[in-house]
This record gives structure tokens, C-alpha cells and sequence, in this order.
């Protein structure tokens, strides 16, 4: 009878664990920050393949300016005109990974591009992730730029 009272406690205690799902693996953030990565590397090479193959069919991307990218084509249209139009080094730091089930992750951070001049604009940028049979790709991006100075 003990045996199973504690048997019962354990489930009571572990089955919410079990039941957020929402958790990734060490090794599922890694791979979402080099995604990331690889999207700023294929963004600063403008190389309309390399970015391709990091989003979903159905992406999309919400700039700062307010257009609304949708659809993987869209994406990697916009951001080659984006990189053509507003040259300069582009940084991205991940600083949080939230997994909202084992196959979706919201990733986000500063997004800095520091032009030639000395100049930067500094924005936030939120990633949805999505796990698909060739990895994590990207599903949808958020470009804003916050309310005041924006990100230093």
C-alpha cells in the first residue's frame, strides 16, 4: 500500500512535468541560435539561396516599416532589397529561446545594423521556430523597432 501511495504522489508531481510539452532540448537551442546565425550570415553574403532554405513554405516577415512579408518567395525578395537598400553589418543576438511545444520556439533578441558611416539603428527582432524533417526553420519574423531611442 506505501508503494503505491508513493507511486501516486510521484505522478501527481511529475505528470504537469510531462504535460509541458513545451520543452527543448540543449541541443534543439543550439540549433535555433545557429539557425539564426546562418540567417544573419546568408542575410550579410545576400545570398538568396542560403536564405531560402532556412524559412518554411509558409513564412513571413513583419519589418519595422510596416511591410508585411508573406510567404517563403516574399521573404527572400524583401530581405535582398532590404540589404541592397540599407547596407551595413547586421547583428542578431539571441537572447532567450521559449519552446511553446516540442516543435515550436519562439526565439528573440537585438537586431543591430551599424552602417559604414558609424550609424546604427538598433531594433528587436522575435523569430517563430519551427521544427520540420530537415530541422528548425524559420516560420515568421517580427522586426520592431521599441517605443523612445530603440535598442542600444
Amino acid at each position: 500500500m506505501k508503494a503505491i501511495l508513493q507511486l501516486f504522489l510521484c505522478i501527481l508531481v511529475v505528470a504537469p512535468v510531462w504535460a509541458q510539452s513545451g520543452s527543448g532540448s540543449p541541443g534543439d537551442e543550439a540549433a535555433i541560435r545557429e539557425v539564426v546565425k546562418r540567417y544573419v550570415e546568408a542575410r550579410e553574403k545576400r545570398d538568396p539561396e542560403a536564405v531560402e532554405a532556412l524559412f518554411t513554405s509558409d513564412a513571413d516577415q513583419l519589418v519595422s516599416s510596416g511591410e508585411w512579408r508573406r510567404g517563403r518567395e516574399a521573404v527572400v525578395r524583401g530581405t535582398q532589397r532590404s540589404s541592397e537598400g540599407n547596407p551595413g553589418e547586421r547583428a542578431i543576438t539571441v537572447n532567450t529561446v521559449r519552446f511553446l511545444t516540442s516543435d515550436v520556439a519562439i526565439a528573440d533578441g537585438p537586431y543591430i545594423i551599424k552602417s559604414a558611416a558609424g550609424g546604427q539603428r538598433g531594433m528587436w527582432t522575435t523569430f517563430v521556430m519551427q521544427r520540420v524533417p530537415e530541422g528548425w526553420r524559420i516560420a515568421a519574423i517580427r522586426n520592431m523597432l521599441p517605443a523612445g531611442q530603440g535598442v542600444r
